[in-house]
Formats: structure tokens, C-alpha cells, sequence
């Protein structure tokens, strides 16, 4: 397959990145002649490496949170990168922290480090599209943060966070939903 014949389907397929195993089912190429013909195309700069094993035509610019956020669903942003999104954590975090019902992962897109990270099926909700990807409510990424610190999986420090910025009257009613133990983590704080 031609390199312009590439590009007119990877175009057709309308996708924002290609694995591997999409670009092998494209060409009808072998994986071991796949593999000399994407790096060639990544050399020639027709092909960018996105991840490991991803790949996105040239004339496809996407942000490296919607790439991230198609890597793994479902999901959506939230926790401390959400939280600064929004201006309520002070610090702007290096990792992109994305919601999921899925086993937490991490991955490495365009040197960015992606964290998804497990919740409850029954947390999972509270969001909206924002720029073409879920994004929790400012008070549901505080709530996600607060249930992960009490379960002692994240930390939760509050003089990173201008709490302020949520409304608290939010933040009671969403936290009903959340385990007895996280309404208690929650009250201790915002107590203190």
C-alpha cells in the first residue's frame, strides 16, 4: 500500500490514534513487514507515535486528554487534574487522573502520565462533555479524591485545595452516595 493510499484510509476511518492492530488490518501487511513500514512512516513524519503501540496521522490534532480518554472506557477526568481544571487545587498536576469502573491502570501518551483509577460502579456518575470528553462536577472530583484518601489509596491535602470554589451545599448531597466511611473522612475534614 501506497503511503497517500495509507493516509486516504486511515482518513475514511476517521479515528483520533491507530493501533497496531488497526493499521495491520488496514494495509493487509504481515506484522513483521508492519512494523519497517510505520517506522518508516513515523521517520517521514506521516505517522506520530502517541503510546506504545499508538499511532495518529499527521494531519489528526487532538488534546492529549481525549487521546488519553479513549484509551481505556469507561471513564472520565476528575480527581486532582479535574480539581485544577475547575481552580480549586492549587498545584497543576503532571498526571492526567481519569474516573474508571476498570482495574486502575497506567500509560504514558506523548510523555503525559495517565492515571485511571478504580471507583465503584455506583460512584461512577456525576459528569458532563466538556470539550469532547467526561468531566466530573468540581464537587463529584472532590468527592472521588476524598472517597480514594479514605481508603487510604490517595492523599488529600487541603492546603492544596481552595475549597471555597465548591459549593458545600453540592458537596453534602453528592456525598450521600458515597460509603459511610467516605461521609465520615469528609466531615472530619471539612470540620477541622
Amino acid at each position: 500500500m501506497k503511503t497517500i493510499e495509507l493516509i486516504k484510509s486511515l482518513e475514511r476511518f476517521n479515528k483520533p490514534f491507530y493501533s497496531i492492530a488497526d493499521i495491520e488490518k488496514i494495509t493487509g501487511l504481515s506484522r513483521k513487514s508492519l512494523y519497517v513500514a510505520v517506522k518508516r512512516l513515523v521517520d517521514r513524519g506521516i505517522l506520530e507515535r502517541v503510546g506504545k503501540g499508538i499511532y495518529r496521522p499527521f494531519t489528526v490534532k487532538l488534546s492529549i486528554e481525549r487521546i488519553a480518554a479513549s484509551l481505556y472506557t469507561p471513564n472520565y477526568l476528575s480527581f486532582e487534574f479535574a480539581l485544577s481544571r475547575y481552580g480549586v487545587f492549587n498545584l497543576v498536576p503532571y498526571t492526567l487522573t481519569f474516573a474508571t469502573t476498570r482495574k486502575t491502570k497506567r500509560l504514558t501518551v506523548e510523555g503525559r502520565d495517565i492515571e485511571f483509577r478504580r471507583i465503584k460502579k455506583d460512584l461512577f456518575w456525576g459528569y458532563e462533555i466538556q470539550g469532547g470528553i467526561y468531566v466530573a462536577k468540581p464537587e463529584k472530583a472532590f468527592l472521588d479524591l476524598v472517597y480514594l484518601a479514605s481508603r487510604g489509596i490517595a492523599s488529600l491535602d487541603l492546603d492544596e485545595l481552595d475549597i471555597k470554589k465548591l459549593s458545600m451545599s453540592r458537596v453534602k448531597e453528592f456525598s450521600k452516595r458515597f460509603p459511610r466511611y467516605t461521609q465520615k473522612y469528609l466531615y472530619k475534614l471539612i470540620s477541622s
